[in-house]
């Protein structure tokens, strides 16, 4: 607990290291991020916790670095948590070499086989079993790539599709622990090899990947415009009412949507989000069997709803936000995967925060690393949280403690130095 409460001040600290070597005034960087001069210096005396991902990315990109070198990850953690570093640095080599032969013992399985790996790939990242994913991704690296030049045709294209996929499991696992390098790499591998993969759809969830990338640097005009362009790549297959168009177009309105409120403009938020429930309906209404959701995104009804209560809270409105969880159909909700209920839970805890209930705060805090515990301890707004909360309940404590030594006549100066 000692770290996790010294982590706000080493946050302030790190914005002023790097605030100093690029002989910025405070003032500077306060007016970058639309903030006073006084607002930097509290942040950067550890006494205003940042817990909005866009202000951090948009401090970090004033200050021209990476968010996760304002914020230190990875974190750290015990010897058996930090395990999965060895399996990103793994990956990392697969993706380096994706232009040369691959090295695999043994015949590849064809791509049916290796498609059923994918589908326990995601229910791992589903139940945000981060480090597991990345475990098994280095042999289906391999072994994806072997596929790839063995054979010819359908088969060589479908090796190329389930190879966009493993970097899309990278990419978001990484995401999650913290791993700008795995981050960067499967992006642009995703890039190459879903031009491969004869997958009309492909290169738009390598677009997906791309928006994501884009936040670090808060581009919010390009993020949009960049969504834009991968959904116009598969407006036909959307207008058609394609099963998994339907899903990547709604994604990436998504995607736009969060774009929009993190640049400030707030009715461009809701009209995206208004053409994503509009794409999710159109999946509700879709008869017939289930379509395998080849691409892994996750896209629902109820995903729409909680990027909805999200997206309330981008622009500091936490009363709407919970006012959206009260209407929340539990049906909808329940269906997600743990995944994105973790991240649904954890903004409840800030709309709570925000909104003064410490205690609610913490239960559904409790309640996001009941749900997805790699994913909550390693995110940096769940962490801002906690600390706020931590903080919070120190002074209340403090002060009431105060008031009863004043009662019983302790020497104050000698208690609470």
């Amino acid at each position: 607990m000692a770290h996790e409460v010294e982590e706000q001040e080493a946050i302030g600290r790190r914005i002023r290291r790097q605030r100093l070597g690029l002989g910025m005034p405070q003032a500077d960087l306060g007016a970058a991020v639309g903030r006073t001069q006084g607002w930097v210096s509290k942040v950067e005396a550890g006494r205003i916790e940042l817990d909005r991902a866009g202000l951090i990315n948009q401090l970090a990109a004033a200050l021209h670095c990476h968010p996760n070198v304002l914020l230190e990850r990875p974190y750290g953690g015990a010897a058996g948590e930090n395990h999965w570093q060895a399996a990103a640095a793994s990956i990392v080599r697969e993706l380096r070499r994706y232009d040369l032969t691959p090295v695999f013992d043994g015949s590849p399985r064809p791509s049916t086989g290796l498609w059923q790996d994918m589908k326990r790939l995601h229910r791992l990242r589903d139940a945000a079993a981060n480090i597991a994913v990345l475990k098994t991704l280095p042999d289906l690296f391999r072994e994806s790539r072997a596929l790839a030049e063995a054979s010819m045709g359908r088969e060589r294209e479908e090796a190329f599709a389930i190879y966009t996929v493993c970097c899309k499991f990278a990419h978001t696992a990484a995401h999650s622990l913290g791993h700008p390098e795995l981050i960067a790499i499967a992006g642009e591998r995703a890039a190459w090899s879903a031009r491969l993969s004869g997958d009309p759809l492909m290169p738009a969830v390598a677009d997906w990947m791309r928006v994501w990338d884009m936040w670090a640097t808060a581009d919010w005009d390009d993020c949009v415009a960049l969504s834009d362009k991968a959904m116009h790549s598969v407006q036909d297959a959307y207008d058609r009412g394609d099963p998994l168009a339907l899903r990547v177009w709604g994604t990436l309105q998504l995607r736009a949507a969060v774009s929009c409120a993190r640049g400030g403009n707030a009715d461009e938020a809701e009209s995206r989000l208004g053409y994503a429930k509009a794409a999710s309906e159109r999946m509700d209404a879709l008869s017939g069997p289930p379509v395998y959701d080849r691409h892994s995104l996750t896209f629902s009804s109820g995903n729409v709803h909680i990027h909805r209560i999200s997206i309330a809270l981008e622009v500091g409105d936490q009363s709407r936000a919970l006012e959206l969880d009260r209407r929340s159909d539990p049906g909808h909700l329940r269906v997600l995967p743990k995944s994105r209920r973790g991240h649904h839970h954890m903004d409840l805890a800030r709309a709570w925060l925000w909104d003064g209930n410490r205690d609610r705060a913490l239960t559904e805090l409790e309640e996001a690393e009941r749900l997805a515990p790699q994913l909550v301890r390693n995110h940096p707004i769940a962490r801002a949280t906690l600390r706020k909360i931590v903080y919070a309940e120190r002074v209340a404590t403090r002060e009431r403690l105060r008031g009863m030594s004043n009662r019983f006549h302790l020497d104050d100066q000698a208690v609470f130095r």
